[in-house]
């Protein structure tokens, strides 16, 4: 039992004497001499790549959080989210000059754009701008430019006043069909991701 209990120790000092020179050998290749230090001393390997963008960050081997936009997070902790457009379904039914998806949003906010007139009842339908975790901070109506009673685009303009968010700048602006009669079959709503200007 003497004898199982020595090999025993001795392979768990061998294992991880093993392990503590693995570490100290891997952390090495991660260091440069340079030739210009008189003393030898190392310097950690820097990236120069500039990261300008969402493809960059990606490119520089970041993290990429899968939610819609994607977003990715930079080393030196730059925020950059996926260029995207309106959901293909929607294509056929809302034109939106502004804001653009992922755009910086400041109050106050001016909606523009062309939806079929189908969304519209009395001439209007409601827009609502949520924060991060989808609390409502403005919300109002977007009012027809021209006849609405057509099934062809119609220009629209909206204006909203809030309060930026001070915890997180990422939110959504979200229109939505008027359906007086309830029903959920003629519901629809395209929410766009937005990004709150911080001062």
């Amino acid at each position: 039992m003497k004898k199982f209990i020595i090999i025993l120790l001795g392979l768990c000092v061998l294992f991880f004497s093993a392990l503590g020179l693995y570490s100290y050998f891997k952390k090495q290749n991660t260091k440069v001499f340079s030739p210009t230090n008189n003393d030898n001393t190392s310097t950690s390997i820097v990236s120069t790549t500039t990261v300008n963008n969402f493809a960059d960050c990606v490119t520089e081997g970041n993290p990429v959080m899968e939610s819609y936009p994607r977003q990715c997070i930079s080393k030196d902790g730059q925020h950059f989210t996926e260029e995207t457009n309106i959901a293909p379904e929607f294509n056929d039914r809302i034109i939106l000059e502004n804001p653009k998806p992922n755009q910086i949003i400041k109050s106050p906010l001016l909606i523009k754009g062309q939806v079929r007139g189908l969304w519209f009842f009395e001439g209007s339908f409601p827009v609502v701008l949520t924060d991060w975790d989808g609390l409502i901070i403005a919300q109002g109506v977007a009012t027809a430019q021209d006849d609405w009673m057509t099934a062809d685009f119609v220009p629209f303009e909206a204006t909203l006043t809030f309060e930026a968010p001070t915890y997180k700048n990422n939110g959504s602006l979200i229109l939505k069909k008027d359906n007086p009669s309830g029903l959920p079959a003629n519901d629809a709503a395209l929410e766009i991701p937005v990004f709150f200007e911080i001062k």
